[in-house]
């Protein structure tokens, strides 16, 4: 059978050659694809009527059987050829329900797939309204939107709610902050993402939690939240240095060390430094975290002091109250210390988060946070493919140091 180079059969290139039977343009072909479209469905509802009856159409097998057709009745179906009127049969005893275009339905579902990817690029209810009417043009308003994007709930609430592994090497905790309307008020709701390095080196966002005050109570809740999932350990959790993450964590997580994120604790040491000081004290902080052992740190440490104690005192007191768990990373080899000194894994994964959320403005609900954030981490995961950088030298020192809560 002869076929052209997009692998159309003949029948299918003597339906092209009809379809440009008195087209001029690409506007003719549309309009022609349109009434294909709309005689394609309604010969579909026929055949459904055909056989919800038992008979077919103007057949004596419908004699006296107890229903039968009983006309027609119009619906308009917005669709990738733009809005369309169409023919629905009725039966006399108002019993048939046809699957093709079920009772109710206004859209196909490649209209509402659609609506599903504009959102998760970020888009907002509003723009993805304007583009349905300008491509399409069909009217569907942003409640609308709102409802068929709301058909993603179950999957958000399975997915925050699924099994997780036994054991994290590591995992990163950090905060995103979004505008949210309470009671006529905006107000702010922060985002708390985990994020986990598994076994075989592949990041994987374990959940969201959102609050209006991050506290004690709610990051344990968080640390009961994993553990109730099957996460029974974690080596080492990276973190901020936020009020009572640490007691939360370790009071689930009893063997967890807690390495405080170093380049947070730069910007916070630096934050009052004047910019004449500034690039001399970062070098001279360098010293410190960038030290082979702990031992050189804690003399990089005193150096400092000496430095720059009578004219930036603050700055090492942060430094000695945290000291234990900002040197947590001293403990090991180079490879896991590259993955644990910085919570830029999570930090990164916000910044693109950022992006697909910036066209909104304030959120009305936390459902429509949770949806957002579900849909954004889903696209962004998908360039998650490769485990993180040397994760093979990584994973052999974590056999090592973790040897008796190692399992490989």
């Amino acid at each position: 059978m002869r076929t052209t180079k997009h692998g159309l059969s003949e029948k299918e290139i003597e339906l092209v050659q009809l379809l440009m039977a008195d087209c001029q343009t690409t506007g003719d072909v549309q309009a022609k694809l349109k009434k294909l479209f709309a005689g394609t469905i309604e010969q579909m509802l026929d055949a459904e009527m055909d056989e919800h009856l038992g008979y077919e159409k103007n057949s004596v097998a419908g004699n006296n059987s107890g229903n039968s057709r009983n006309g027609y009745g119009t619906k308009t179906i917005s669709s990738d050829y733009g809005e369309c009127e169409i023919a629905v049969p009725r039966d006399r005893n108002g019993e048939f329900e046809p699957k093709v275009i079920e009772k109710r339905q206004t859209r196909t579902d490649e209209i509402e797939q659609k609506i599903m990817a504009m959102y998760a690029k970020g888009m907002s209810q509003r723009d993805i309204e304007d583009t349905l009417r300008d491509i399409y043009g069909s009217e569907i308003s942003q409640g609308m939107i709102s409802r068929i994007t709301d058909k993603i709930l179950p999957q958000v609430n399975e997915w925050q709610n699924r099994p997780l592994d036994s054991i994290y090497p590591v995992v990163f905790f950090d905060g995103i902050v979004f505008n949210s309307r309470k009671d006529n008020k905006i107000i702010n709701k922060c985002v708390y993402s985990v994020l986990g390095i598994n076994m075989d080196g592949q990041k994987e966002i374990l959940g969201t939690w959102i609050s209006e005050n991050e506290s004690a109570s709610f990051y344990a809740s968080i640390c009961a939240d994993l553990n109730n999932r099957g996460v029974s350990d974690i080596f080492i959790a990276c973190h901020d240095n936020l009020t009572g993450l640490c007691d939360a964590i370790t009071s689930i997580f009893t063997k967890t060390k807690n390495q405080l994120c170093i380049v947070h604790q730069i910007r916070n040491s630096c934050k009052f430094v004047p910019y004449k000081d500034r690039k001399a004290v970062c070098a001279d902080l360098k010293k410190i975290y960038g030290a082979v052992n702990l031992d050189d740190a804690e003399y990089a440490k005193e150096e400092f002091r000496e430095k720059w104690d009578r004219k930036y005192p603050n700055i090492l007191k942060s430094w000695d109250k945290n000291w234990a768990e900002l040197t947590v990373f001293f403990e090991y080899p180079t490879d896991i210390r590259k993955i644990i000194y910085t919570t830029n894994a999570v930090e990164s994964y916000h910044r693109a988060v950022r992006k697909f959320t910036k066209s909104k403005a304030i959120f009305p609900t936390d459902d429509s946070i949770r949806k957002v954030i579900y849909m954004s981490a889903e696209e962004i995961s998908k360039k998650w493919t490769m485990p993180v950088r040397d994760w093979g030298l990584a994973y052999a020192q974590f056999a090592i140091f973790f040897e008796d809560r190692f399992t490989a």
